[in-house]
């Protein structure tokens, strides 16, 4: 029986698809779709079409670089520890901006923040005096020496940034 009922749906359906080539195709805009076509023609000579320059092959290059540069994000930036990259930069950003490749992370910016206030809010979210699920299940199992060093790591970026910023002068 099933067969029968496939059968004649099948029977149907291409019916409906020969009936539809018969009667010209399906629609597709009708009338309506020449006035997308015509809409160019109703604005005359209004706007010029600007054709850009041809780029050099070094243009070109750092244009390459560049890309790359900012697909790789801001891991160059400065030094991190590994407990950083492992617990912190996936939600703040390896340089704890709260950016990645130009994209907002999911934590917010701590670049920039004293190391006491770290401090303190790392050991409120271990406590849960500060709601956030995914900073206590990362903090659950570290101790306060632990919470410490990591809030003085991050206290340490803009000076970690501003030392990187000189030596690239300097090059």
């Amino acid at each position: 029986m099933k067969n029968i009922i496939v059968g004649i749906f099948t029977l149907i359906t291409l019916g409906l698809m020969a009936w539809t080539a018969s009667q010209g195709g399906a629609y597709h805009g009708g009338q309506h779709n020449k006035v997308i076509a015509d809409f160019g023609d109703s604005m005359g000579n209004a706007a010029a079409v600007v054709i850009p320059d041809e780029k050099s092959d070094r243009e070109k290059e750092n244009e390459a670089l560049s890309a790359l540069r900012d697909k790789a994000g801001n891991a160059g930036a400065f030094k991190v520890s590994r407990e950083y990259k492992s617990k912190c930069s996936s939600c703040h950003g390896v340089n704890g901006s709260g950016f990645q490749n130009g994209k907002a992370m999911m934590g917010p910016k701590i670049f920039g923040q004293s190391a006491d206030k770290l401090y303190t809010d790392l050991i409120n979210f271990k406590a849960g005096r500060k709601e956030n699920v995914v900073m206590r299940g990362l903090l659950l199992k570290l101790n306060e020496e632990d919470l410490r060093r990591i809030a003085d790591e991050i206290g340490e970026f803009p000076a970690r940034a501003e030392a990187k910023a000189q030596s690239k002068k300097a090059i």
